[in-house]
């Protein structure tokens, strides 16, 4: 498993489709993953520690974990089949239960937790990036503004 940070939230033209992005932490590979439009505000909220008047399905979510007395130890991405990634929430009881990407995303912002994905999912879905100094984040950002999700589909 090698461990991510969330880069941010960002939106695909023309067809306004969202889609979460991932850098690995000590390496040069990027992960996109294509969410729902509720799911993106929820990422994008907790990165940017807006608080909601009232609290959002993923604040629910990370207050009932925590009146059980549990700890969210990590997010694991484990799987990506046809286009589709999943996910596993590790509890520190070591309770997993399977969970979308970007809920878990979600949760984890919230409760400071690790991001992790396996190489195999890394290896099938991540996109490297051999030097990321400003210029070849930039064309990154551009190749993004270009993707569809359908470049990510098998034969895409």
């Amino acid at each position: 498993m090698r461990e991510l940070d969330v880069v941010g939230v960002r939106v695909e033209m023309p067809t306004n489709q969202p889609l979460v992005l991932l850098r690995e932490v000590d390496g040069a590979r990027y992960l996109p993953i294509w969410i729902g439009a509720v799911e993106a505000t929820a990422i994008a909220f907790a990165q940017q520690g807006v608080v909601p008047p009232r609290p959002l399905t993923h604040d629910l979510l990370r207050d009932v974990v925590t009146a059980f007395e549990q700890e969210l130890d990590e997010v694991r991405i484990t799987d990506v089949k046809d286009g589709v990634f999943y996910a596993t929430l590790v509890f520190g009881s070591g309770v997993q239960v399977e969970a979308r990407p970007s809920d878990s995303i979600a949760l984890a912002l919230r409760t400071g937790s690790r991001i992790v994905c396996s190489e195999d999912v890394l290896g099938e879905s991540g996109v490297h990036v051999a030097d990321e100094d400003e210029d070849e984040v930039e064309k990154f950002r551009e190749f993004l503004d270009q993707i569809t999700p359908e470049d990510f589909q098998p034969g895409g």
